[in-house]
C-alpha cells in the first residue's frame, strides 16, 4: 500500500492583534536577530506610524507562522505604505505563505485608498508580486541602503524624495 501524502493545510491569516505582539517579536527575533535593528527599514519604522489593520499573521491553530507589518509613509511628500518587516517560520518558507501575506497586506493598501508600497527588499522574490526598483532611484530612506533593493509595487512614474512620516 501506498501512503498518501497530502499537501499542508493553508494557515489562517488574520489581522494583526496587539495580543500577538510577543509571538510577532519571538518569530522576528528568530528570523533576522538583533541585527535588524540596525538597517534603514528600523528607522523607517521608527518614524512611521504603524497601521495594524493592513497588517496580517498566518496561524496554525494557535502557532503564529507568519507575518507582514505595514506602516503608514510619505516619500517626498506622497503618501504611500511601507511594508515590512514580513517574517515566516522555516518550516512554512516553501508552501507560499510568504506570498499570501504580502498579497494580502498590498491587497489592504489598495482597498484603503493608497495603492502605493514601498519595501527594501530582493528583487528575486519580491518582483514576483509586481514589485520592481524601475521609479525607486531617487527615493532617500533614513540610513544607508543598497538602493537597488528599494522597491516600490503600483509606482507609474519615478518617485523623488525623503521617505518620512
Amino acid at each position: 500500500m501506498i501512503a498518501q501524502t497530502s499537501a499542508p493545510q493553508a494557515p489562517d491569516i488574520r489581522s494583526e492583534q496587539s495580543a500577538a505582539d510577543a509571538k510577532i517579536e519571538a518569530l522576528l527575533e528568530h528570523a533576522f536577530g538583533p541585527g535588524r535593528f540596525a538597517k534603514a527599514s528600523e528607522r523607517v519604522r521608527e518614524m512611521a506610524e504603524f497601521r495594524p489593520d493592513l497588517s496580517f499573521c498566518a496561524w496554525e491553530g494557535e502557532r503564529l507562522v507568519g507575518s507582514v507589518r505595514m506602516w503608514k509613509i510619505h516619500i517626498g511628500g506622497a503618501p504611500a505604505f511601507f511594508l515590512g518587516p514580513i517574517a515566516v517560520e522555516a518550516d512554512q518558507r516553501k508552501h507560499g505563505t510568504g506570498a499570501v501575506l504580502v498579497a494580502r497586506a498590498c491587497e489592504a493598501a489598495q482597498a484603503s485608498g493608497c495603492s502605493l508600497v514601498l519595501l527594501v527588499g530582493d528583487m528575486p522574490y519580491f518582483g514576483r508580486f509586481g514589485f520592481s526598483n524601475d521609479h525607486t532611484a531617487a527615493v532617500r530612506l533614513p540610513g544607508p541602503v543598497d538602493q537597488r533593493r528599494v522597491l516600490a509595487w503600483g509606482a507609474t512614474a519615478p518617485l523623488s524624495g525623503p521617505v518620512t512620516a
